[in-house]
């Protein structure tokens, strides 16, 4: 007499189950993921890199753009697995991350880059500045016509485009040119900011009276309508290209950029490790793809060095 119900009670409870099941089974076919986010300098390579990572593989390599500050503050809540940055982590994000536990931050260069000041093909009048005449036309206060910043130059408004407050471009440009020249000054707010580069070579070089500044790879990509300035920091005037970057002539704009993850995370997640060594055996070809410049050969040996360091078992390619 207890047959039937017992039956029917082990049927009910195989039922309950099979959602739960079906559940578990889409979590095994989804794909492993890698998410990157931060600068949009460092978007190019992320991007070609997740390209050619996934190929092939079940996986699934998102890459974001939300500024170097953006990516950090994600970072720091456990929401991306390596952090993009145009510039160094801030002493202040990483007490930050470390109040959210993440306390092994590791620190990786991916390439040089040669911050590029241009304009437009339309100006005639602007091939060089100084760091003094580039901060007085960057800094709030400063001039606001060309003629104050050379009286030989046009009395017409300086229209001035650049990346917003949560990238490490803005960043690094505050503290290279802002800083150095003169106590106190602070990035002029009245421009047109964006934090995706192309926008900002996109509004210059339709506007004779413009100026901008944003990574060399999109400069190199804007095509033909716009032209770097040089800049003088007291040696002559310097032209962003490979050489002057890597020699250290192109001062105070060439910079390191970098990706960040934490040592906990290479040590556990078995794709990001792949990924990273997968990114380090192909950097040097992505990095000449997207325009930006290689390591020297001494830091790009020191950075595959960092990482076998830190994930122990694996070669360092």
């Amino acid at each position: 007499m207890l047959a039937r119900p017992i039956v029917a009670v082990t049927i009910l409870a195989l039922l309950a189950f099979i959602p739960f099941l079906l559940v578990r089974g889409c979590d095994f076919d989804r794909p492993d993921q890698v998410r990157i986010d931060g600068s949009s300098t460092v978007y190019p390579i992320g991007q070609a890199l997740a390209e050619e990572f996934a190929h092939g593989r079940r996986v699934q390599v998102k890459v974001g753009i939300s500024g170097t500050g953006g990516g950090f503050e994600k970072f720091c809540r456990g929401d991306i697995d390596i952090a993009a940055a145009s510039r160094e982590i801030k002493d202040s994000e990483t007490a930050t991350c470390a109040r959210r536990g993440v306390e092994d931050i590791v620190e990786f260069p991916v390439a040089i880059d040669a911050l590029t000041v241009l304009v437009s093909q339309q100006n005639t009048f602007l091939q060089c500045l100084t760091v003094d005449e580039l901060a007085n036309v960057f800094r709030a206060g400063g001039a606001q016509r060309w003629s104050d910043v050379r009286p030989e130059w046009p009395d017409q408004r300086i229209n001035v485009y650049h990346p917003g407050a949560d990238s490490g471009t803005f960043d690094y440009f505050v503290e290279a040119v802002l800083d150095v020249a003169g106590e106190g000054y602070s990035h002029r707010t009245d421009g047109n900011a964006s934090e995706d580069d192309n926008i900002i070579a996109v509004g210059v070089r339709e506007d004779a009276y413009g100026i901008a500044y944003l990574g060399f790879a999109y400069y190199r990509e804007a095509g033909e309508k716009v032209r770097a300035v040089a800049i003088d920091n007291g040696a002559g005037c310097v032209l962003p290209t490979v050489e002057t970057a890597v020699s250290g002539e192109y001062e105070p704009l060439s910079r390191t950029l970098y990706v960040y993850t934490s040592e906990q995370r290479l040590r556990e997640e078995e794709t990001l490790r792949e990924f990273f060594r997968f990114a380090y055996d192909e950097l040097q070809e992505v990095i000449e793809e997207t325009g930006y410049i290689n390591l020297p050969p001494g830091a790009l040996a020191d950075a595959r060095e960092k990482l076998a360091q830190v994930t122990p078992g694996e070669p360092a390619e």
